[in-house]
């Protein structure tokens, strides 16, 4: 292969800085480009669109294994059953969900300790008008911690 795309251009195409690129090589989610006769890294337009397709996946949440188990699973999917996109997504939407629903009991807890003027965290604890729910909280925390 004589011609292609060099590092800087892939990475410039697709967004993404040429560490970036070269990271994703070594992972494995990049292919290794052929080589120029001067030792140059050589890609298609595919590792454009492959970069692409990473970096979407990931500001939707997935892992970089994630994503490389959803590059693998489309790479394969007409000669084996695997978990495609749409099973994996489902998961991953119900992980958005449940953050969404943790991180709204905060928004609350923190908007009404705001609005009741809470100011130490030591003295509003010890209050019982103290709208942060304290107890509640460390009840959470207790059961998510592994047992010894």
């Amino acid at each position: 292969m004589s011609t292609g795309l060099r590092s800087g251009q892939v990475a410039e195409a697709a967004g993404v800085n040429i560490q970036t690129l070269r990271y994703y090589e070594r992972r494995g989610l990049l292919a290794e480009p052929e080589r120029s006769n001067g030792g140059h890294r050589l890609y298609g337009e595919d590792a454009v669109t492959a970069l692409r397709v990473i970096k979407a996946a990931r500001r939707l949440g997935f892992t970089l294994e994630e994503v490389a188990e959803l590059l693998e699973a489309g790479c394969h999917r007409h000669s084996r059953p695997v978990a495609g996109l749409q099973e994996r997504a489902a998961a991953k939407l119900a992980e958005v969900d449940a953050k969404i629903a943790d991180l709204t009991t905060i928004r609350t807890a923190l908007a009404a300790a705001m609005e009741a003027g809470c100011d130490d965290l030591t003295v509003c604890a010890a209050s019982d008008c103290c709208p942060i729910p304290f107890t509640d909280l460390a009840e959470e925390n207790r059961h998510a911690e592994p047992c010894c």
